[in-house]
């Protein structure tokens, strides 16, 4: 099952009626948009109970493209990783 921003704002609207869709869309989209400014300048982003996003260098390589053989560099970029939380860790196997 994957979760979409509207499904969210929906179960944010049952959970607190007294706030409009609107507003809380709003809400959704500036904590979004908080962790990408976030993670853009090499900071980690931590949400407690949930886990932690941090930006991560990948090096340059040579790879082989699998469909014709041939070796391709690949430069240096930026990836995002992530890092749950002990207590989903738990949830997830049942501690």
């Amino acid at each position: 099952m994957s979760i979409v921003k509207s499904d969210l704002i929906k179960q944010l609207s049952k959970n607190f009626p007294n706030f409009y869709n609107k507003d809380l869309g709003k809400f959704v989209n500036i904590i979004l948009k908080e962790i990408q400014n976030s993670l853009r300048r090499n900071e980690r982003v931590e949400l407690r109970g949930f886990g932690v996003f941090f930006p991560k260098l990948q090096k340059k390589s040579i790879r082989r493209n699998p469909k014709t053989g041939d070796k391709v560099e690949v430069p240096e970029k930026k990836t995002i990783n992530w890092k749950m939380s002990k207590e989903i860790l738990n949830e997830l196997n049942d501690k």
